[in-house]
């Protein structure tokens, strides 16, 4: 087992090259000559942190927002089919 340290700037290459450039950890790993372990912990670290939280909270804004805008859809066109057939009742000319 190696106690080989790595510079910041060594990791940070290694990584992109997984992320950004496709390439697998194995093949990474092998032409680095760094272990597939220490690899993917780098790469387990430099991950986005985790935003479920977030995301269900935008998520359920959204939900209530679309719910409040079908309801103002529903009473819009209730409010114009009552105009039409207003509409509809007076332009009847007298008998």
């Amino acid at each position: 087992m190696s106690n080989q340290r790595y510079s910041p700037e060594f990791k940070d290459e290694a990584v992109r090259q997984v992320i950004e450039r496709g390439y697998s950890v194995k093949e990474v790993a092998d032409r680095l000559g760094v272990s597939r372990h220490s690899l993917y912990k780098w790469v387990n670290g430099m991950k986005p942190p985790d935003r479920s939280a977030e995301q269900a909270q935008e998520l359920m804004e959204a939900k209530s927002e679309v719910l409040k805008l079908r309801a103002e859809l529903r009473r819009t066109r209730e409010e114009r089919d009552i105009l039409k057939k207003a509409a509809a009742y007076f332009a009847r000319e007298p008998e």
